[in-house]
């Protein structure tokens, strides 16, 4: 087992963007943690990530984006409030409104369904409801 599907270098090479320090430190104390959110998801669906990971380059590739996109997320939260994604205000009788872009913030909340689609934690569920039950002519 390894420890992150991702590394710094990897955040790195993806985003094109240089992190400071602070971000870097903070990058490399997140990956563990999101790595092993998702190794969890994929035991709750009967599932081993690891071993998934290991018998495809492919699959290995898929799991690192979608690591790389919840460190990029998580960074996006603000550390000072609530991060805002869209804002709205009025005049004289005074309205504002505002849409947060993670809910409650934090790892576990950066982690989308989208995410667990992608790696293949997460499918539609079909289920059928008799409608007729002892219908009879």
């Amino acid at each position: 087992m390894t420890c992150c599907f991702a590394t710094l270098a990897d955040v790195v090479a993806l985003t094109g963007k240089e992190y400071t320090a602070d971000e870097q430190a903070r990058i490399e104390a997140i990956l563990p943690l999101i790595s092993d959110t998702l190794r969890i998801e994929a035991q709750k669906v009967g599932k081993d990530l690891d071993a998934m990971v290991n018998d495809s380059a492919a699959y290995a590739s898929v799991a690192k984006l979608v690591t790389v996109d919840i460190v990029v997320r998580v960074l996006r939260q603000s550390q000072d409030g609530e991060p805002m994604t869209q804002e709205s205000q009025g005049a004289l009788g005074y309205t504002w409104s505002g849409t947060y872009a993670i809910p409650g913030g934090g790892i576990a909340a950066a982690i989308m369904r989208n995410d667990l689609k992608r790696l293949g934690l997460r499918r539609q569920q079909i289920g059928t409801v008799e409608l007729w039950d002892g219908f009879t002519e």
